[in-house]
């Protein structure tokens, strides 16, 4: 599923099992919870945090999801094309980045 279908199945979704979107306040506050959960299993399990015995069973793919979700529905509901600025945005990297991290002696 390239992110084009993935935003026509956010907006099916919500017309079919939601009642509407949120608004887009409510979604940004939704996206900052989800990433914090994110946050909460990387600073944990790959981090120097100890795991609490409650966070061992959280599943880092599902919390990504939701991260997902809550970005494509903002892209929705903002008339993003998401495709289009993904596509952009990598091409951008390419051409400025070709040679940085190459270059970037920390990295070796």
């Amino acid at each position: 599923m390239n992110i084009q279908n993935a935003q026509e199945a956010v907006d099916n979704w919500i017309k079919e099992h939601g009642v509407r979107y949120f608004n887009e306040l409510t979604n940004m506050a939704q996206l900052t919870e989800e990433v914090g959960e994110v946050a909460r299993i990387i600073a944990r399990r790959y981090g120097e945090q100890s795991e609490k015995e409650s966070d061992k069973n959280k599943d880092l793919g599902e919390e990504l999801a939701d991260v997902m979700f809550v970005v494509l529905c903002l892209a929705n509901q903002t008339g993003i094309n998401l495709q289009d600025a993904f596509d952009k945005k990598l091409d951008l990297k390419t051409k400025r980045d070709h040679n940085r991290h190459h270059n970037n002696q920390k990295l070796k």
